[in-house]
C-alpha cells in the first residue's frame, strides 16, 4: 500500500474469491504467533487447514468471517462466532460474541482495519442481542492488548500455562 494516508476501508463477508488472500494472512498470524508463544504451524500446508478449522466454527456457530479491504485489496480478516458460557454464569449473561481469528497486513497497520473490523463485529453482536464481546490475547502481543483496551476491551480472565515433561522435537 504506498500511501499511509486513510483509505477507504470496507468491511464484509468473506466469499470464495477471498481464499488465496485469508490463506496468505492464516500464515503470517501463524508466523506472527510463533514468535510469542513458539508453538505455531508456521509451513504453508498448515494454514488451509487453520483457514477450514475456523471457518467450519464460525458456520456452526452462525458466525461471520468478515474482510478487510483498502482499494480493493483483502487486507484483513476477523472471524466471529458466537458462543454460551458454562451454567455457573447466569442465564442471561451467557452468551457472548467471540473474536476467534484477527488479522491485519503489516502494510495495512495503523490505518484504522482493525477498529474497523472490530466495530463490525461489535455491531454484529449487538445486532444478535447479545450483550457481550469477547476477544483473546497472547501475552507479549502488546500492541493488540493496547488496541483492544483503547476499545474498551477489559481483562476477563487470565490462563496461566506451565510446560511440564520433556518438549517435543521439532
Amino acid at each position: 500500500m504506498p500511501e499511509r494516508e486513510r483509505a477507504a476501508i470496507v468491511i464484509r463477508p468473506s466469499t470464495p474469491d477471498d481464499r488465496a488472500a485469508l490463506v496468505e494472512q492464516f500464515l503470517g498470524l501463524n508466523r506472527y504467533e510463533e514468535a510469542l508463544v513458539h508453538n505455531r504451524r508456521t509451513e504453508l500446508e498448515g494454514a488451509p487447514e487453520c483457514l477450514a478449522v475456523a471457518l467450519e466454527r464460525v458456520s456452526e456457530t452462525n458466525g461471520a468471517a468478515l474482510v478487510a479491504e483498502v482499494a480493493g485489496a483483502v487486507v484483513g480478516h476477523l472471524f466471529l462466532t458466537f458462543e454460551r458460557d458454562a451454567v455457573y454464569v447466569r442465564e442471561e449473561l451467557r452468551p457472548y460474541g467471540y473474536v476467534s481469528e484477527l488479522f491485519v497486513r503489516d502494510d495495512a497497520r495503523q490505518l484504522g482495519v482493525g477498529t474497523a473490523l472490530l466495530a463490525e463485529a461489535e455491531r454484529l453482536t449487538a445486532a444478535r442481542g447479545v450483550t457481550r464481546l469477547m476477544i483473546g490475547v497472547l501475552a507479549g502481543n502488546h500492541p493488540a492488548a493496547a488496541l483492544y483496551a483503547r476499545l474498551g476491551f477489559t481483562p476477563h480472565a487470565t490462563e496461566l500455562e506451565k510446560r511440564v515433561g520433556a518438549e517435543p522435537r521439532t
